[in-house]
């Protein structure tokens, strides 16, 4: 029979130490992880001394466009646009990583049973006949690792930082995709007003080869002064189709970042719409606000995070390791006598394994975590240099378009005021074709020159918003797969197609 006190009495023979070796599972090895202190400017270098920065007002920034049509592009972007997808799934993976790593902490604990029917010759069984009979067995094993040096706590701590980093890299993933939006419906509706100006443009310089023709045929003017008219309206009208194809790019673009097919938006975009104008100047607070805005350094520092716990880690492989382990089995010849005590064996202790001789591999695994950590650390710093240089860009970039497009359009007023009168004069017979076709030209270019600095400007403002952080801020489902999986229990096999 099986003895209960003497088991007992074992039971804690053996277990006190375990639980004094537990006590010490509080401990980890390897650097804790510190978040770094970056030198940082005071202020952005276009920015006054004397007055305090106001922050940056990241929140819908595109809204400040003032464009209905572009703010429903970027809600319809992000709820169909695939790599968002992508980036919510890859969350997805991150928590069930994490999961796993926090089930390492845990005991594990399996159960077994089987039942079998035997056959002994008489030989064997040393008796006149043979004989059959069944066997029945059933069985419960745990086991517990105490993590004495913290290897798998520092595994959660390393997956906890993964998964704050994919976390983030969805949000950058939503800053580059309401970045993409905004600039291409921006550069479309360009091109529309680019298309219009050549149109009306050519149409104008027709009516200039038309007036030179009758002139011609009064005999104030030449063959030749009708083939350069004629020449300089076909060389206007032959910028429009590399306008449309640059137009049709923009707006095919534009479908795929929203999960549509390319040309879904072709007839929704049809109707010409004025470029979008963003309301300046804007805040751009002050430089150490990017660590905390721009997703892009937020992922370097989570994975320069991820880096060191990883040392804690391999560090915690050098050390050695304790696991509680225990059994418990019966075994009968009948089924109902399964769980008396004279069919019971048991088993528990602890198990200790202590590295002695690896040839150097486990400190190489150490020294090969703290080199990952170093290029992490330098991937932090250059993505925070990065950051401020596209913020110190963006604005100096944007404020000297906003005086180049001063310029631009008093030179476009300017040569419209010229061309006018010189179409004048030269009904009245009192200018040459070359004059009224070299004004022509210029007043073209000139307000060609001005639609294309006021997409510059909107453009400028949307890459301002993106070095500094300004993506999307509203909800994001990370929890709802793309495929949902049905009938996945158990069932007769079925044919794959």
């Amino acid at each position: 029979m099986f003895d209960f006190e003497r088991g007992l009495a074992t039971a804690k023979g053996l277990f006190l130490p375990a639980f004094a070796a537990a006590l010490l599972s509080g401990c980890v090895v390897g650097p804790d992880y510190q978040k770094p202190l970056l030198a940082m400017p005071a202020s952005w270098s276009g920015q006054k001394a004397a007055k305090p920065a106001k922050p940056a007002q990241l929140s819908k920034w595109w809204q400040r466009l003032r464009d209905p049509e572009l703010n429903a592009l970027v809600d319809e972007a992000v709820a169909g646009n695939l790599d968002v997808a992508s980036a919510r799934a890859k969350i997805r993976e991150a928590r069930a990583s994490y999961r796993q790593s926090v089930g390492t902490l845990l005991p594990s604990a399996d159960g077994s049973a089987s039942a079998t029917r035997n056959r002994v010759s008489a030989t064997s069984a040393g008796t006149a006949a043979s004989e059959t009979y069944s066997q029945y067995q059933a069985g419960f094993d745990s086991s517990w690792e105490l993590d004495l040096f913290g290897a798998n706590r520092r595994g959660v701590e390393a997956a906890s930082y993964g998964l704050d980093a994919s976390e983030e890299e969805l949000r950058s993933t939503l800053l580059t995709l309401v970045g993409d939006v905004t600039s291409n419906y921006v550069q479309a509706r360009g091109y529309q007003a680019r298309i219009a100006l050549a149109r009306r443009s050519a149409a104008s310089q027709r009516q200039t080869a038309q007036l030179t023709r009758t002139m011609a045929l009064a005999g104030s003017a030449t063959a030749a002064d009708v083939a350069k008219a004629e020449g300089q309206a076909s060389s206007t009208e032959a910028g429009v189709p590399s306008l449309e194809a640059s137009y049709a790019e923009a707006v095919h673009r534009l479908s795929v970042l929203t999960g549509r097919p390319p040309a879904a938006l072709n007839e929704r975009l049809k109707r010409a719409t004025p470029i979008p104008a963003p309301r300046l100047p804007i805040p751009t607070g002050i430089p150490a606000d990017i660590l905390l805005t721009r997703p892009d350094v937020r992922v370097a520092e989570r994975q320069y995070a991820q880096s060191t716990a990883k040392i804690g880690q391999a560090e915690a492989a050098r050390y050695p390791s304790v696991s509680l382990t225990g059994d418990i089995s019966t075994t009968s010849l009948k089924l109902g006598d399964l769980g008396k005590n004279s069919t019971i064996g048991w088993s528990f202790g602890p198990t200790l394994s202590v590295p002695l001789f690896n040839g150097g591999q486990l400190r190489a695994a150490v020294d090969v975590a703290k080199a990952q950590r170093d290029q992490y650390f330098v991937a932090y710093k250059a993505a925070v240099l990065t950051a401020l240089e596209d913020v110190e860009n963006a604005t100096v970039s944007m404020s000297q378009e906003r005086i180049r497009n001063g310029k631009l359009a008093s030179s476009a007023k300017s040569y419209g005021d010229a061309a006018r009168l010189e179409r004048t004069l030269y009904k009245a017979g009192e200018a040459n074709l070359l004059d009224v076709l070299d004004a022509e030209r210029s007043a073209y270019s000139a307000d060609d020159s001005v639609l294309q600095s006021r997409v510059s400007i909107a453009t400028d403002y949307i890459v301002l918003n993106k070095a500094l952080g300004g993506g999307w801020d509203g909800a994001i489902d990370t929890a709802r797969p793309e495929i949902i999986d049905v009938d996945t229990g158990p069932r007769l096999a079925s044919k794959t197609q």
